[in-house]
């Protein structure tokens, strides 16, 4: 099976199924919302989101479920009431396409990441600037 490799989150989202994509629309809503300074790329094949260089955030679209990656322990542990509902393992988020979207949930979720990653990058900073 010859898998594509997409150029552009508008050309992975319409590669799903029409039902599907108002469903990824409104994740990729979300997380535009929440992070409006970060770029929308394509990294592992799926839609991404970069702050400072850095991928904050992924989603992706299946045939009975989206996903978020990455969950991490302290995201998972921040949001644990919020996600009890959720199948989390390994990293990843799912949530059932037969569900309304979670929009606030998942703009929270991509807000999260960001502030970890501007820590990351400011414990970076300061780590290099003590070299």
């Amino acid at each position: 099976m010859n898998k594509a490799h997409f150029q552009s989150v508008n050309e992975y989202i319409a590669s799903h199924p029409e039902s599907v994509q108002a469903v990824l629309g409104l994740v990729r809503s979300s997380i535009c919302k929440a992070l409006p300074r970060a770029d929308e790329v394509i990294s592992y094949n799926m839609p991404a989101y970069k702050l400072n260089g850095d991928v904050v955030i992924y989603f992706a679209g299946w045939k009975k479920h989206y996903s978020l990656y990455p969950a991490n322990d302290r995201l998972v542990a921040a949001f644990k009431g919020e996600l009890a509902q959720y199948k989390v393992e390994k990293g990843t988020i799912r949530f059932p396409l037969t569900d309304p979207v979670p929009v606030k949930l998942i703009g929270q979720i991509a807000r999260f990441r960001g502030v970890e990653a501007k820590h990351r990058a400011e414990a970076n900073g300061a780590a290099a600037k003590e070299k």
